[in-house]
């Protein structure tokens, strides 16, 4: 597989692929976990989407009792950092429960080409907010593997939140060895102290291209 540094194929090209992260309800204004104008991104989305012969989805699919929700753990507060055994840990508001309403993709994202779709968070006691490996990087979803197989090398990423699922993955793509981009027009942030920057600053270390709508020639 080619480094972060290889040349990109353009999106419809059958070896790229759109990676559209957590386009959830609960992501949305008025949800349970609500990025600031997360709504934004999906008629954005859809036009990229267009653009692609190939795209994959993710949806954080929790258990109502994971350990990420500040609910389970007694005196804890939202947004608190505790230690779990995998590491630092981010307390949510409950969110993206299976089978929930609030778990359900936008009902106006529309990309009938999706080809998969991976679902995260699912295992009680670990978070994932990569669609390739869960927080205790080890356990794999399967991805890398399933991107090789169909020839895939160049991974294009857009959704919510950028500062955390979308850039946990795209760091993770990198680390697979495909050409990874995020299209930053395309992203929302929670920029939790300053998160947002945080994030763009690792995935420029580790060799993620910042790219535009524009620069695809969507409008």
């Amino acid at each position: 597989m080619p480094s972060s540094a290889a040349s990109f194929v353009s999106p419809a090209d059958p070896r790229a692929v759109l990676l559209v992260i957590d386009v959830q309800n609960d992501f949305m204004p008025g949800g349970r976990l609500p990025v600031a104008d997360g709504d934004a991104v999906v008629p954005l989305i859809n036009r990229l989407g267009a653009r692609f012969a190939h795209v994959v989805l993710t949806q954080d699919w929790h258990p109502a009792d994971h350990a990420s929700f500040a609910s389970q753990h007694a005196g804890r507060q939202r947004f608190e950092q505790i230690a779990l055994p995998y590491g630092a840990q981010t307390l949510w508001p409950d969110h993206c429960v299976q089978d929930s309403a609030g778990a359900a993709l936008h009902p106006d994202l529309a990309l009938p080409q999706a080809r998969l779709l991976i679902r995260k968070g699912c295992h009680r006691d670990v978070d994932s907010y990569s669609a390739f490996v869960e927080a205790d990087r080890r356990t794999t979803t399967g991805l890398a593997g399933y991107l090789r197989e169909r020839g895939v090398d160049t991974v294009y990423l857009a959704g919510l939140a950028l500062d955390f699922c979308v850039a946990w993955s795209a760091l993770d793509a990198c680390a697979a060895g495909f050409a990874t981009a995020v299209i930053d027009d395309a992203c929302r942030a929670i920029d939790l102290d300053g998160s947002r920057e945080r994030a763009w600053r690792d995935m420029t270390a580790a060799g993620v291209r910042r790219l535009q709508l524009r620069d695809l020639a969507v409008a």
